[in-house]
């Protein structure tokens, strides 16, 4: 069965899906793909555990039941620090929220109160 995963990290956000029985290292080759990044730079974070290469995407709590097309499974991405063996610090922006209303596009107080009297002339 298909998982569909919403993978972040810091300001970029990665849709995609895969089979269950796909490891996280398969996963991380479809990442690969898209960022670049070999493999073996990347660490994958579920919540604040760290993914197992070996292990697949179902054993590692993916499933079609939980990571659904319309609500895909959140992961966050961080990749390896150039020249060392240590990955960077698992940072991920939040959306920005939109700007307030204008008041002219707000309703009235008075139209919600009573939203069936016609509105005098």
């Amino acid at each position: 069965m298909d998982v569909f995963l919403r993978i972040r990290r810091e300001k970029t956000t990665i849709f995609t899906d895969a089979k269950e029985s796909n490891t996280v290292f398969d996963l991380k080759k479809i990442i690969e793909g898209i960022t670049k990044k070999a493999p073996e730079d990347q660490q994958l974070y579920k919540d604040t555990e760290v993914l197992q290469d070996t292990k697949t995407l179902a054993d590692s709590g993916l499933t079609s039941s939980k990571a659904k097309a319309q609500d895909p499974a959140s992961l966050s991405l961080c990749f390896r620090i150039d020249d060392t063996e240590d990955f960077e610090e698992n940072n991920v922006k939040p959306y920005s929220n939109p700007p307030e209303l204008p008041d002219v596009m707000k309703q009235s107080e008075t139209s919600v109160a009573n939203p069936t009297e016609p509105l005098a002339p």
